[in-house]
């Protein structure tokens, strides 16, 4: 299958189009990234695109501020589903129970994924190495396939599912999607992994960052083998309810027993440090250290990352 993707987030109703026009000719088969930020967007997206294949991942507090709430996600995201022809997939996470009600608004056909034991497409092991890099074996309508990740995080394995629910679909053969899936690789910014000099472990997540990625992330964090992990943090912007959300991030952090630093926001209710600062009190912590660095895309936090592997 001959596949053009979009590159980056070119999700909105700009970049879109343009993936539209730079894919390859030959191209079989076309991945799109859909966002939104209020109602009416991906409406707006799937009558460009046309889609015939729509997977929704989760509904999460991600602009809340534009939406009145995580319903008004769910609502802005089923757009989608709602989009889809009757000869199509909505390729739905069974785990979200938000999204696995979506099947009731889509004339296309619907396949599940996930660990739910209600799933089509079924997650039944998913075991973390010392870098939380998962191995998966998932059950299928067409057979057992197991793979390990590349990338760490469990929640990458949920998503990896959905590939491999999406690749069935397309009538590839599963255990060619699940060796490709073992040589994926995070787009910048994304949980990506480095290792500085001194053995310091940095999990740069700084291009994004709303509560429920902000959860995986730091579940993802304690899953790397490491004497300390710390959490420096930015702002997470267009919640509804941003000071709750907030602190419910740093109660979520100290239960796991990460260190919590908030950076450039007073967002979190705790003291907050300056970039400078930030990068001088963890190079003063020693090496054995497994740092997160995630905040909104306004918070501009790959200078930590800089700073910390200059």
């Amino acid at each position: 299958l001959i596949v053009s993707a979009s590159e980056r987030s070119f999700n909105n109703d700009q970049g879109l189009p343009v993936t539209l026009l730079n894919a390859a000719d030959n191209s079989q088969a076309l991945v799109l990234e859909m966002g939104m930020r209020g109602f009416g967007e991906i409406a707006r997206l799937c009558s460009i695109a046309q889609p015939n294949i729509g997977v929704v991942t989760a509904v999460a507090a991600a602009h809340t501020e534009r939406v009145g709430g995580i319903e008004g996600v769910a609502k802005a995201k089923a757009e989608m589903v709602q989009a889809l022809p009757s000869s199509g997939y909505a390729i739905l996470n069974a785990d979200d129970d938000r999204v696995r009600n979506m099947g009731s608004l889509t004339q296309a056909q619907v396949l599940t994924y996930g660990v739910h034991e209600s799933a089509d497409v079924r997650i039944i092991t998913c075991e973390l190495d010392e870098m939380a890099r998962a191995s998966v074996t998932a059950t299928t309508p067409w057979g057992t396939v197991s793979w390990a990740m590349s990338v760490p995080g469990a929640h990458m394995a949920l998503n990896a599912v959905a590939a491999i629910a999406v690749s069935g679909v397309c009538g590839v053969n599963i255990h060619s999607a699940a060796a490709a899936l073992e040589q994926s690789f995070v787009s910048p910014m994304r949980m990506q992994v480095m290792t500085t000099d001194d053995g310091m472990t940095i999990v740069n997540d700084a291009y994004n960052a709303n509560p429920a990625s902000m959860r995986a992330a730091l579940d993802t964090l304690v899953g790397i083998k490491a004497s300390r992990h710390i959490v420096i943090a930015g702002q997470m912007a267009e919640l509804a309810d941003s000071s709750a959300e907030h602190s419910a991030i740093v109660e979520y952090a100290r239960s796991k027993k990460i260190e919590f630093i908030a950076c450039e926001t007073d967002n979190y209710a705790t003291p907050s440090f300056s970039v400078d600062d930030v990068v001088q009190a963890v190079r003063n912590g020693g090496s054995d250290v497994a740092v997160l660095v995630k905040g909104s895309r306004v918070a501009q936090l790959e200078r930590v990352v800089l700073l910390l592997t200059d």
